[in-house]
């Protein structure tokens, strides 16, 4: 996590009173600069630099070349035009548990005390012994490396750890900027180059302390092939925090810094150690440990200090909650109240150092998962795919957002691995939606009660043809057709009320109910509950969109369900709630935007009927939750393509989906998590998940009963509506030639042959039971939907982790 406080980190910044060092504070003698001039020279002309181009006039005397740099040296800038270094986002669950991190340059911040004093000794003993004692340059260390190399020993600059400082941070405000031209710049072998890195030496030594300077050098440095600042390199190769190093800990560190690929103790354990080795000398002599401590220290092979942890980058390290942080990030990206670009939103997520406080609830996402995998295995041999999203009524947040697939590419040993989120839209690098079967004629039952009608009503349930010129669909006309369906056999038939229609989803019913109303009326209330299609394309507003034809997503249909939960109050899905910078200012808050879009009655209303479809002998009976209200729908598209299951508690809404990801593919006579199903819909494996997991999520939480509807909102009778009649006129006078093709409906459960219980066994294991050839909910939709089907895996190529793109496919 981002450290709270930058300061002793940041070159721009002012020393405060109370960490000024007691070194002295005059600036370099004109003497120091002279020698500075030859022994860079020297350096630079004996380690093989060109020296065309160099920016300023070199005479060939001492008292000339003082002349020619004193006014350089004297004109240092107030303004050091460095930047805050590059620092890692992290994105945390409700709880505050990191869930994933966010880096260009793996980097943690950290301030003085967070970092060991082995660690500073060490540094100091191996790159600058005369730190304390210098003003940003080391003019003895100079002429030194200019002995040295004359004497023909290795090419040695003689930097000082101001230099060295100046140099990272202005490499980092290149990387932070993207400008090559000044790392390039940064890192060129001449003259001009070392005489300006010197003058801005000398400049941050007048506004820093010794120690703001050391803490800002050691976490700018890169101390391995990807790891930036001491705090990044504890945690990988000790597992640890840097204020924790000891001394051959911090010794291995400090002597990786001069060349990070080849004293890299994990590739190059021995070289490794004859560097370490090497630092804990310079300590010694430079009085920093004791020879006990050094001889203990030297003692210690590299690969018994060694604790790697791996660092991932991005939405990997996420695990199962991946899918919920590639949300997030895209959330956050489409953002544009934090930075005027989607480039410049990325820039501060890979380099800001924020911390991003998310709405993911653990236990609720650990239950999602796990219930998925006990019922569907990860790349289960039927192939079918499911996912789960869960909503918390009345404020948006999304508290869950599984799915049984591992988050990466697909490959030959993980078929289904995908970095496609099947819960969320293409937008949000999320699919397009599937087609949502007979939970659509929740949106139905609505716009019925919205309009005056009751659930006691009778209506027609037989199945048969309406005409084109029986529909009303005021805003697209021409989606206007013949539309032929029909039920399961044995399920409908005859008068029935909406709510004995609702409790066994009968085709028949809603079709006729719908006829009644505009079509547009019904897809707006679908639409102002939250309901989306995955590729934000217009509706399909036919007929067929009764029994769900429309391709949605599981977390718009969650989001559309919390709506009847939270008494008729619409909140958007809500993924985050705070995000700081690394200063640990907040730059976004984010309440909950809701706002009521059903009358109170209306919501309660529904939930009443509702409540029926998870009863003994309903299509819903498996979703049932010991000791608690739940209400909710199932669903089942066309040829059993795709199965769910949308219910709710007061407390959590939540949406199943199960089908194949690819294609438009049946699930009949499939063998799932090792059992042979004839036929698989929303009242088997999605009802069953969402009976398992509701228990789990709410497990602690008190049973709360839903608000009873309005007094004298009659669910159980009613009057006979008068399509009773007229419907069945209509389909008779009608000789246009259907556009749609015949379908079956849906029974219970309890009318199929077989064992359908879907109860959990002895094992716990939590599978659903023996279908075989059971008939089961049926689910409504059998109409001819081929123009919403598809691909919905899309182009799930492998991306940059930094690149999340808007427009995802799926």
């Amino acid at each position: 996590m981002p450290s709270s406080s930058r300061k002793d980190a940041t070159p721009t910044k002012e020393a405060s009173s109370g960490e000024q060092d007691a070194a002295p504070e005059e600036t370099a003698t004109l003497r120091q600069i002279a020698i500075l001039v030859s022994a860079l020279l020297g350096v630079c002309c004996l380690g093989g630099v060109l020296l065309a181009g160099i920016a300023m006039p070199f005479a060939a005397t001492a008292g000339t070349s003082v002349n020619a740099v004193t006014s350089i040296f004297e004109e240092t800038p107030s303004n050091l035009g460095f930047t805050e270094p590059s620092e890692q986002s992290v994105l945390l669950a409700a709880d505050g548990t990191q869930i994933a991190r966010f880096y260009a340059e793996n980097r943690v911040v950290v301030s003085s005390n967070q970092i060991s004093q082995h660690m500073k000794n060490a540094a100091v003993a191996i790159e600058d012994r005369r730190f304390y004692k210098h003003h940003g340059i080391d003019v003895q260390g100079l002429a030194g490396a200019f002995v040295n190399n004359l004497a023909g020993g290795a090419t040695a600059g003689g930097s000082s750890i101001t230099q060295q400082y100046v140099k990272n941070a202005i490499i980092e405000r290149g990387r932070a900027s993207g400008n090559q031209e000044l790392i390039a710049q940064a890192t060129e072998r001449t003259i001009g180059r070392k005489l300006n890195e010197a003058r801005l030496a000398v400049a941050i030594e007048k506004k820093m302390s010794k120690e703001q300077i050391l803490t800002g050098y050691l976490n700018l440095a890169q101390f391995g092939t990807a790891h930036y600042g001491v705090e990044s390199a504890a945690k990988h190769y000790f597992s640890k925090s840097a204020k924790d190093l000891t001394i051959p800990e911090a010794a291995m560190l400090a002597g990786i810094t001069q060349s990070p690929a080849r004293w890299d103790p994990i590739k190059h354990p021995d070289a490794a150690k004859t560097r370490r080795d090497t630092v804990l000398g310079e300590m010694y002599r430079n009085g920093y440990i004791s020879k006990d401590e050094l001889n203990a220290a030297v003692a210690v092979p590299i690969q018994q200090m060694l604790k790697v942890s791996e660092d991932l980058n991005g939405c990997a390290e996420a695990g199962t909650a991946a899918y919920f942080c590639e949300y997030v990030v895209n959330d956050l990206l489409k953002d544009s109240s934090w930075g005027k670009t989607r480039d410049d939103r990325v820039n501060k997520l890979y380099r800001g150092g924020l911390t991003i406080q998310t709405t993911l609830d653990l236990n609720k996402q650990k239950a999602a998962y796990n219930t998925l995998v006990s019922n569907i295995p990860v790349n289960d041999r039927s192939g079918i795919q499911t996912s789960l999203s869960s909503v918390e009524p009345g404020t948006g947040h999304i508290v869950a957002m599984a799915q049984n697939t591992n988050y990466g590419n697909q490959s030959a040993n993980d078929r289904s691995a995908t970095k496609i989120n099947l819960n969320s839209s293409q937008d949000m690098r999320g699919g397009v939606g599937f087609q949502s079967g007979s939970t659509f004629k929740v949106f139905t039952l609505i716009q019925w009660l919205k309009s005056g009608y009751s659930p006691g009503d009778v209506v027609d349930s037989n199945q048969g043809t309406l005409p084109r010129s029986s529909w009303k669909i005021s805003c697209s006309p021409k989606s206007r057709d013949n539309y032929r369906f029909g039920n399961l056999e044995g399920v409908g038939g005859g008068p029935m009320t909406v709510l004995d229609s609702t409790k066994m989803s009968v085709n028949g019913s809603f079709v006729r109910m719908a006829n009644r109303l505009d079509l547009c009326d019904i897809a707006q209330t679908a639409k102002d509950m939250g309901v989306r299609r995955g590729d934000s394309k217009e509706w399909s507003y036919a007929p067929s969109m009764i029994l769900g034809a429309n391709n949605v997503t599981p977390l718009s249909m969650a989001v559309a369900t919390s709506t009847l939960a939270a008494g008729g109050q619409y909140c958007a899905p809500t993924s985050y709630t705070e995000v700081k910078d690394a200063d640990g200012k907040t730059i976004i808050t984010k309440k909950p935007d809701c706002r009521q879009v059903l009358d109170k009655s209306v919501a309660h209303q529904t939930t009443e009927v509702l409540k029926n479809v998870i009863s003994q002998g309903a299509t819903g009976e498996k979703a049932q939750l010991s000791g608690r209200e739940a209400a909710g729908k199932t669903g089942t598209a066309n040829d059993d393509t795709n199965a769910w299951f949308i219910g709710y508690t007061p407390q959590l809404a939540t949406s199943i989906w199960q089908g194949h990801q690819k294609g438009h593919r049946s699930m009949m006579n499939s063998v799932i998590n090792g059992r042979f199903y004839h036929e698989v819909y929303g009242g088997l494996f999605p009802a069953t998940i969402f009976s398992q997991y509701m228990t789990t999520a709410l497990s602690g939480q008190p049973a709360v009963a839903f608000t009873s509807a309005t007094p004298g909102s009659d669910t159980s009778t009613g009057r006979a509506s008068s399509d009773t009649a007229s419907s069945d006129t209509a389909s008779k006078t009608s000789t246009a030639e259907p556009t749609q093709q015949p379908s079956t409906a849906e029974p219970s459960p309890s009318q199929g042959g077989g064992d359908n219980s879907g109860s959990t066994g002895d094992d716990g294991s939590g599978s659903t039971g023996d279908s075989s050839g059971s008939t089961g909910d049926r689910d409504g939709d059998r109409s001819d939907t081929s123009d919403d089907s598809g691909d919905r895996d899309g182009n799930d190529q492998s991306r940059d982790p930094r690149e999340h793109d808007s427009d995802g496919q799926g």
